[in-house]
């Protein structure tokens, strides 16, 4: 009797799983992986489906999942159709980082590995953000890692705005996102007539690469530079922010009553009768929280009630797979990018006064320590008592406006309360060494045209500091709720600063007689000691900005590993289901452990890293905006004088923000005087060699205005001395005699 053949399928490794995926498993990536590595040697296309034993109905899916591997990276396909496996190559997938000088920077995937140079010559054949193969070539001289671009395998700029700089001879567009340096280069019969300094749309029809130009047709002309809310519209397109809801979602949205229904409230403990009320600022329509104090006698019980979204948005509905997408709402100055359609953002979820609405609670037992004896999460239904902003409780309870003391008696003795558990708390964060930086946030006022009458600073009173620490206890607690019974969730996380910065922020601290405790793992103990230490010296502005610089980003992650500056051990965010993604998350977790319902994420990991990404580009877009209005603002002022602060330091001059108006500007190293000055990195200083000269981070200066230029957003400035202000400190002559290059920001 002859044996049966054993096909080199019949030990594909990831069998079990294909058959349960497939109706007609192919080759598993495994299985493709292990022949190709047995073959030794880089394998024609046609030989490959040969030794798998591919039949005609199989081909057009093995196809697909080597373009699948491709695109991840695993593999490459060379034009004469030989594959090769990626790693033997020694190719590193990743992202292109452009920068405006026309060279780049490869981020590999993989995060253990360093960015890689890209010259001007390689990134004239992709975009910024494409995703590409790269082979390492070389070194440059200072040991960084030079690479070649072997493979597009990701074209993520398929529309692109950006400004009309020529229509003679032929249309020429320059990208607004100035990591992108490629002109664009637009057929008359795909212009739409626009015209020079216009705004416009460009759907890109021809890749760049080494031998053409990128190439495009007109979708929509935006406007002009001094359009009224033109600086937005330039952002959500720049960024690639998704502006608009499509009709199926805004169709989901209506379909729920405006109301909520006395059917709705099964399943959920009433709290309608308890003094709930929400505090936000004065602009705000979305009111995801609502808060509520009282004292036994011997224990505080705070309720943090929030607003039940998940009840509405539904595991892949039209509605989730929208809101994911966003991951957060984005806030510019005079409009809103909501994460859901407004029927829900300021409607059904939000907690208006005097109307029922759904909504998960933290209710906390705390003792007059601050400490959190205990904690309950449940769904419940609550009925707002009053729409409060910080202005009025601030008043309120500084007793300063007796109309308001009248108005508001039924909840005043509440909100006081909520002081004084505030204050309460406060002790115990003080204990624990939480951060807190003195920093100086702007709102821009607008006038009735829409133009900018003026900047104010923003203060921080007592109102919004007892809302902060209420939304940090409930996250605290949520976070503990699912680290119980290890629930799929996201954490917020804020690490350790790293040991380059660590080394970096002694070396500084050290020039001041001072030194930061704590060896390779500070605490936040250490740097709170060390704030309260420099808090009366006059250099304490620099030395806050300089800690401050040498903290880490905060992200979200399936794996906990605690809030380095909150000084928590475990964190997460379920305050804002509203208006972030990663809340709604926490929510549903909660809804399901509350339930006794399993609940697994399918790729938590890449939904950790999506909402870290979109959280970072809705900051680059609002910044945009900002530093848009605020160079608009100061088109007029071109020849004034003001006194400002160095609050930033490169290579290529100081970053000066002025008083009174808040806003940055370059004062180039060529205006600092006649000398060489080199920038000294570790002392966040340009020095001049010949006078030993320096200008620090902090340091007090007097500025003109000289140029103001819209189309790229900056301003530049010329020294005018230091009659009024502190003047420049003195330092050590550095032995270096060549100026630092600019180095990637």
């Amino acid at each position: 009797m002859s044996k049966k053949k054993i096909r080199i399928r019949d030990n594909d490794p990831e069998f079990e799983r294909e058959i349960n995926l497939y109706d007609n498993p192919v080759p598993s990536r495994e299985l493709i992986l292990q022949v190709m590595s047995d073959h030794g040697i880089p394998i024609n296309k046609k030989e490959l489906l040969q030794i798998l034993e591919i039949n005609d109905d199989e081909i057009a899916i093995i196809e697909k999942r080597l373009r699948a591997m491709v695109r991840q990276g695993q593999i490459l396909i060379n034009r004469k159709n030989v594959i090769c496996i990626a790693d033997k190559l020694n190719l590193i997938a990743g992202r292109v980082s452009g920068h405006p000088d026309g060279f780049g920077f490869l981020i590999p995937e993989d995060k253990t590995q360093n960015d890689i140079f890209l010259t001007p010559r390689e990134m004239s054949q992709v975009f910024n953000n494409d995703r590409v193969m790269v082979q390492v070539t070389g070194q440059d001289r200072k040991g960084k890692m030079e690479g070649k671009i072997v493979e597009v395998l990701e074209r993520v700029n398929t529309v692109l705005v950006g400004r009309v700089v020529q229509t003679q001879g032929v249309t020429i567009v320059a990208a607004e996102d100035k990591r992108i340096c490629q002109d664009i280069l637009i057929p008359y019969e795909s212009d739409m007539k626009a015209k020079v300094g216009q705004i416009i749309e460009v759907e890109i029809t021809t890749q760049p690469s080494f031998k053409s130009k990128p190439m495009g047709k007109v979708i929509s002309i935006l406007g002009d530079y001094k359009d009224s809310g033109i600086e937005i519209e330039i952002a959500l397109r720049k960024h690639s922010l998704p502006y608009e809801f499509s009709k199926n979602v805004l169709d989901e949205a209506d379909k729920f009553s405006p109301d909520v229904k006395p059917s709705d409230f099964e399943g959920r403990k009433d709290l309608r009768n308890l003094a709930l009320v929400t505090i936000d600022g004065e602009t705000a329509k979305d009111f995801d929280d609502a808060v509520y104090a009282e004292h036994d006698g011997v224990n505080w019980r705070l309720v943090v009630a929030i607003a039940d979204v998940s009840t509405y948005v539904k595991t892949f509905s039209e509605l989730d797979v929208s809101a994911i997408d966003r991951g957060n709402s984005v806030y510019f100055p005079r409009r809103v990018i909501p994460m859901l359609p407004e029927a829900l953002s300021n409607g059904l979820c939000s907690l208006k006064p005097s109307v029922d609405r759904l909504c998960m609670v933290c209710d906390m037992v705390i003792n007059d320590k601050g400490t959190v004896l205990s904690y309950e999460f449940y769904p419940s239904v609550m009925n707002s008592k009053a729409r409060l902003t910080y202005t009025i409780v601030d008043k309120i309870l500084n007793h300063a406006d007796k109309a308001l003391q009248s108005e508001y008696s039924s909840i005043v003795s509440d909100l006081e309360n909520l002081q004084k558990l505030y204050r309460i708390m406060l002790n115990e964060r003080n204990k624990r060494g939480a951060l807190e930086f003195d920093s100086t946030e702007t709102a821009i006022v607008f006038n009735d045209q829409g133009k900018i009458d003026f900047i104010k600073p923003v203060f921080r009173n007592e109102a919004h500091r007892i809302i902060e620490e209420c939304m940090l206890a409930a996250n605290v607690c949520a976070a503990k709720f699912l680290l119980e019974d290890n629930i799929d969730g996201l954490f917020r996380n804020h690490e350790c600063p790293s040991e380059e910065k660590l080394e970096n922020l002694r070396n500084f601290l050290a020039e001041f007689g001072l030194s930061l405790q704590g060896g390779s793992k500070p605490t936040p103990k250490d740097y709170s000691y060390l704030v309260a230490k420099i808090s009366d010296r006059p250099e304490s502005h620099l030395l806050q900005t300089v800690l401050l610089r040498s903290m880490q980003q905060a992200v979200y992650s399936e794996k906990n590993l605690g809030h380095f500056g909150l000084a928590y051990d475990a964190y997460t965010h379920f305050t804002s289901p509203i208006r972030r993604y990663p809340d709604l998350i926490v929510h549903r977790a909660i809804k399901s452990k509350l339930a006794k319902k399993p609940f697994q994420l399918k790729d938590i990991a890449k939904i950790a890293e999506h909402c870290s990404g979109t959280e970072r580009k809705a900051d680059e877009a609002t910044r945009d905006v900002e530093s848009w209005l605020k160079c608009y603002f100061m088109q007029d002022k071109v020849g004034q004088i003001f006194e400002g602060t160095v609050a930033g330091v490169t290579g290529f001059g100081l970053f000066i923000e002025l008083d009174e108006v808040y806003i940055e500007g370059l004062l180039h190293v060529t205006e600092l005087g006649n000398d060489y000055f080199t920038y000294d990195k570790n002392k966040h200083a340009m020095i001049g060699e010949r006078t030993n000269l320096s200008y620090r981070l902090g340091d007090r200066l007097k500025v003109k205005v000289v140029r103001v230029d819209l189309e790229t957003i900056k301003i530049d400035f010329s020294l005018e001395g230091s009659k009024g202000v502190s003047k420049p400190i003195k330092a050590h002559k550095k032995k270096s005699n060549h100026l630092k290059k600019a180095k990637r920001r």
